[in-house]
């Protein structure tokens, strides 16, 4: 009978449809869970003319509520998050550190020329030379301080930006790995909701690291390459980051390339841009003050016939091994041994000007260079501050985005559940109406 055939079929789907409702709400608090949903059809009369009603319904197919856009728009964010994220606790260091009193190189230089200005009263007297050699050792380790903190930052770098090329790795090969197997069950005719689920929260984790373009393809898998174009999966094939040095390579195909550390985003291109464009400028800078520093001293002891102060040891300032509080030429050629002409020209050498790199190659006065370069730091750490704000603003309302459309919603899923038994009910009735109907008629012979 076509009534018990139409019921019947009403029912199965209404059973269909309670399995994905149940699937859902069993998935509320699972991250990543994309909810589905089912799309019923009905289904048109063989036969019987124009007083066939239909042959009852069927569940075409699991809908599965994506949204690639907002997907997309999700991905970035994590890449701009992951970006500023990865910068700010070594520019909070560098700021704790650089402003503190105790490693603060100007405070170390103003000890330097105070010793220098009371040695002025009496530059004969032991006791204030030696204070002025103290003072030099005092300014000598502060620096050599500060170089030492941006070596402890360049190596924590370099082992973050490892471990985030380790786990790169590690999700394109997830990633190709899912293309395929999704691939062969969509070819198959099987539901792929959790394995594309699987392969998206791979994708968010990846762009959390180092920003990506992704391209869906006909058969279900993606294309996933760099913001360059630089391809990091293509089907079933992944990519193999690498390190040369300081230099980013990727194995593709038998092939490889150099990676363009510009423009990378995500906590790899965060790392690299706080590495180009903050550690490395300072770093520079304070090595030229450490060289402008020596210069400016030992041509000036030299010209009174006095032997050099300052030694550079590389990049390294030290105290010269030479020199003893006897022998600092504080007098000027032709005054006697109490003399003091050439140390007041060592005093005036507060105000003399070193060629800075970081400020445009203009000469900077010596005692302005640290100020200044704590102040950049300073400005640095607040725009990227402002920036890691914003973005995770931008990330929370694009997740927001994404839930609105994927997320499982326990109130529209109780409506659901309570429709979709109705449903069942109603179709089970109308199985039990059938078969009295039936009964009837076969009493009736």
């Amino acid at each position: 009978m076509s009534m018990i055939h139409n019921a019947l079929s009403g029912a199965i789907a209404a059973q269909t449809a309670l399995n994905t409702t149940s699937q859902n709400i069993a998935n509320t608090a699972t991250p990543g869970y994309t909810r589905q949903g089912v799309l019923l059809t009905s289904r048109q009369a063989l036969a019987g003319g124009l007083t066939a009603a239909g042959n009852g319904v069927q569940v075409s197919s699991l809908i599965r509520f994506a949204d690639n856009y907002k997907s997309l728009q999700m991905w970035k964010a994590a890449s701009e998050l992951g970006r500023y994220d990865a910068g700010q606790p070594y520019l909070n260091q560098l700021e704790s550190v650089m402003s503190d009193d105790t490693s603060n190189i100007n405070n170390a230089l103003d000890g330097f020329f105070a010793s220098l200005n009371a040695a002025s009263v009496q530059p004969d007297s032991a006791a204030l030379r030696s204070q002025v050699l103290t003072s030099a050792d005092t300014l000598v380790k502060r620096i050599a301080s500060q170089q030492q903190l941006f070596t402890t930052q360049h190596n924590a770098l370099n082992d973050q930006r490892g471990a985030a090329i380790s786990q790169i790795n590690g999700y394109t090969t997830d990633i190709a790995l899912l293309n395929r197997q999704i691939a062969a069950a969509q070819a198959g005719g099987l539901n792929t909701s959790g394995l594309l689920d699987a392969r998206d929260q791979r994708i968010d984790s990846l762009a959390s690291l180092v920003g990506v373009q992704v391209v869906a393809q006909a058969d279900g898998t993606v294309n996933v390459s760099l913001n360059n174009g630089q391809p990091l999966v293509v089907g079933n094939d992944a990519a193999v980051m690498s390190q040369n040095g300081s230099a980013l390579e990727l194995r593709f195909a038998n092939t490889t390339f150099g990676v363009a550390s510009q423009g990378l985003g995500g906590q790899l291109g965060g790392v690299i841009d706080y590495e180009k464009q903050v550690l490395e400028p300072m770093q520079t800078t304070v090595k030229e003050l450490a060289a402008g520093i020596a210069t400016l001293f030992n041509n000036r002891l030299a010209a009174a016939g006095g032997p050099p102060l300052f030694v550079l040891n590389g990049s390294q300032l030290e105290l010269s091994t030479t020199i003893t509080a006897a022998t600092l030429a504080f007098a000027a050629a032709g005054e006697g041994p109490g003399g003091g002409g050439n140390l007041t020209e060592l005093i005036k050498l507060k105000d003399s000007t070193i060629v800075v790199t970081q400020f445009e190659s203009q000469p900077t006065v010596l005692g302005d260079i640290y100020t200044q370069l704590v102040g950049t730091l300073g400005v640095r750490s607040q725009q990227n501050q402002a920036a890691q704000t914003t973005a995770q603003t931008v990330r929370d309302q694009s997740q927001a985005n994404w839930a609105s459309t994927s997320g499982v919603n326990t109130d529209e899923e109780a409506i659901s559940l309570m429709q979709y038994q109705q449903m069942y009910q109603a179709n089970m009735k109308v199985i039990a109406a059938a078969g009295k109907l039936f009964d009837s008629t076969l009493a009736a012979f």
